[in-house]
């Protein structure tokens, strides 16, 4: 049986379905009635010996359980994973030899500074944690979308937390690094520079869970039957490209629909568009572990691409949602120390802390040591230990040993000497002390190094973070500090960054006099397609159903997502009578939960939506947020009522035009070209020339 249909078929004996059941207590027994409780008269006092009042209302009080201290806001799904080759030479992880096998896995995204009820968008770091279920063992890979962290040594975890999280006095603000707090750690800590450059970039507020990279952070090991060990980092890689939403598109959905990434995931796998990532790996050999500028063992660094290559091994397929969020996303446990033999840990001094924090936070989450008991944490493989009791204990142990060695169970369980995890065999020594290596203390080369491979318009991106950001601190001295910190980095980004926040610039230009740079991770340099993207069509009564047609099939061969939005739900009749059922009404969407816009011809279609101030607003915000906008025939009227004019003049003729992401034709009835156009335009995700060309664009 393969470990996938094992894993579900685990998870389904503690599934229950009770549509069509009747209620019965917790004990069995029938429930007659459940609205009113038992009372002295009809009139009178409750009664305590209601059981089924008592019991009801006590399961209520506790369903709360504590919620993550961080990465509290997450969602996740089940899919599989399946290696591309075996990877005898590199590691004996079992799951990373054979291509036939799928392996189930449950992945939990998730925000790091907002509480369970903040809201998606928040420009915040985002985990990417992924429990493989292996015939070994469970292996859970706990990473985020971005490489590296803020901080060198877990020991600082705590101060880094309490200075993001809302301020102790008031508990403001929510899931917003825009304080001064925060800010005040980052002038106080340099090594934080080169992290929150990445924060601050487009990374820092995903397109959805299905656009953004993962990473392991740390650096692990492979080791392989021989012993032969290598340093590791790993890599998810998301099939549809890296893409994100500007600023002011996520604050107002954060307004508009809060859940919008949840929401994305959850309908991509329900239409069947699974989420896809192709797993890599970077590897350095021990023998070259002091080869590179910067210490591999250092999580404030990540290691160029360009000088140590991911080696891409396999891939992930998210197809299946949750049955219950709680009992699944919010219940699942996660430790960058559940490894498998072939897989160990480093030196890494943030991970290191890592190990201890993860495990010590789920016995405070989950009511004790047997969280691994729930089904969601379940591993596949056989467990057999001498661990009883304790909160929650699910297994019935049989038999009265619970000790080794024993003789009355024949010293049963027993270690497996052979195939048993052995961890890597690396000499340790040295003095005890309370100090960094020297190879630590570089802070600002690779901050430097991430700038230099930012296009001009990330840049122009970052620095408008930073006036927002920092802008939001009330402490002049802070802000100042801040712009010392980051003219370490680049005199010319530390100019900008004072020129929007009210402080002088630094009186000597600086800079980490790096001139290098790394294509890979600018998010210019990623993938391009239009597939399970999202296009809102405008209409009214009146509109071209012959054109609409042509448009929406070609977007639905492409693999594009379309909806129907018109001022009221219900059915619109095109200039022919044919019918068609609308989607979304002005009040319940909006132009920013929509990757382009389409809005086909039809005289009295056209002539309608003009008049409304909502749908000119829909354009502008579009062409604002640099997106596709794509008019045909009779449309093009709006090119003098909105913001779109800027881009120029539209079609003349029946070919179409394409300028900035503005698709026109005029006077056609074969719409096959124009739809090709849109769909490119959809596929390149955001117009930036618009930048250079509207003043009404947002920088």
């Amino acid at each position: 049986m393969s470990t996938e249909k094992r894993k579900d078929e685990q998870l389904g004996k503690f599934t229950e379905n009770h549509e069509g059941e009747e209620i019965t207590t917790n004990q069995g027994v029938p429930v007659s009635h459940t609205d009113d409780s038992l009372k002295a008269g009809e009139r009178g006092p409750t009664l305590m010996e209601d059981f089924h009042f008592r019991e009801k209302l006590t399961h209520f009080d506790h369903e709360r359980i504590p919620e993550r201290a961080v990465h509290a806001r997450g969602f996740g799904a089940h899919g599989y994973f399946e290696v591309y080759g075996p990877m005898t030479e590199y590691t004996m992880a079992k799951f990373l030899q054979d291509p036939s096998v799928k392996t189930p896995v449950f992945v939990r995204f998730s925000t790091v500074v907002g509480s369970r009820g903040s809201a998606d968008l928040a420009r915040d770091v985002r985990g990417f944690a992924t429990k493989f279920y292996t015939e070994d063992g469970n292996y859970d890979l706990v990473g985020n979308n971005i490489p590296i962290f803020f901080i060198q040594d877990a020991i600082k975890f705590p101060d880094l937390v309490h200075s993001i999280k809302p301020e102790p006095h008031n508990e403001v603000p929510q899931a917003a690094a825009a304080h001064d707090t925060f800010w005040d750690f980052v002038s106080c800590t340099p090594e934080t520079a080169h992290m929150v450059l990445w924060v601050l970039s487009d990374r820092g507020i995903p397109r959805s869970f299905r656009h953004m990279e993962g990473f392991g952070v740390n650096t692990f090991r492979f080791v392989n039957a021989q012993g032969k060990g290598r340093f590791v980092k790993f890599h998810w890689k998301p099939k549809l490209g890296v893409h994100s939403l500007v600023w002011d598109e996520a604050q107002k959905l954060n307004g508009k629909d809060p859940d919008f990434h949840r929401r994305d995931l959850w309908d991509a796998i329900e239409r069947g568009d699974y989420p896809e990532y192709e797993f890599g790996v970077q590897m350095i050999d021990e023998e070259d572990e002091f080869k590179y500028d910067f210490d591999i063992l250092d999580p404030t660094k990540f290691w160029p691409e360009e000088q140590v290559p991911v080696k891409i091994i396999g891939r992930m397929v998210l197809n299946r949602n949750v049955d219950n969020f709680f009992a699944e996303t919010e219940q699942v446990a996660f430790h960058p120390g559940h490894v498998v033999p072939g897989i160990d840990v480093s030196n890494d001094p943030l991970l290191q802390g890592r190990l201890f924090s993860y495990l010590d936070t789920q016995l405070t989450r989950l009511g004790g040591p047997n969280f691994a008991e729930i089904p969601i944490n379940r591993p596949i493989a056989p467990v057999h230990s001498n661990q009883r009791d304790g909160m929650h204990r699910m297994t019935i142990d049989r038999g009265q040993v619970a000790y080794s060695p024993n003789s009355l169970q024949d010293d049963t369980p027993q270690p497996d000497a052979e195939d048993g995890y052995k961890h890597y065999q690396e000499k340790v020594e040295g003095q005890k002390t309370r100090e960094r290596s020297e190879s630590f203390k570089d802070y600002y080369s690779q901050a430097t190094l991430f700038w230099n491979s930012m296009s001009e318009r990330e840049k122009d991106r970052i620095i408008s973070a930073f006036h927002f950001e920092v802008g939001n601190v009330k402490d002049k001295d802070v802000r100042k500090r801040v712009v010392e910190v980051f003219n370490n980095v680049d005199g010319d980004l530390a100019k900008q960054i004072a020129s929007g926040i009210g402080v002088a610039p630094p009186d000597k230009p600086g800079g980490a006099g790096i001139k290098d740079s790394s294509p890979a991770v600018s998010v210019e340099n990623t993938t391009f397609e239009a597939r399970t993207r999202k296009v809102a069509i405008l209409v009214e009564n009146g509109f071209n159903y012959a054109e609409l047609e042509q448009v929406v099939d070609a977007l639905d061969k492409a693999g594009v997502v379309t909806e129907v939005v018109s001022k009221n739900q219900g059915v619109l009749t095109s200039t022919e009578g044919q019918e068609l059922e609308v989607d979304k009404n002005h009040l319940t969407t909006g132009s920013i939960k929509y990757d382009a816009v389409y809005i086909p011809g039809g005289r009295e279609s056209v002539d309608s939506l003009i008049k409304q101030g909502y749908v000119i607003h829909f354009i502008n915000e579009m062409f604002k947020h640099y997106k596709p906008v794509a008019i045909a025939n009779e449309a093009l009227d709006f090119f003098e009522a909105s913001l779109i004019g800027s881009a120029g003049p539209g079609s003349t003729n029946q070919e179409p035009s394409s300028n900035l992401g503005v698709v026109s034709v005029q006077n056609a009835t074969d719409l096959s070209s124009f739809s090709q156009e849109f769909i490119k335009a959809i596929a390149m995700h955001r117009h930036w020339d618009r930048m250079d060309k509207s003043s009404n664009a947002p920088a």
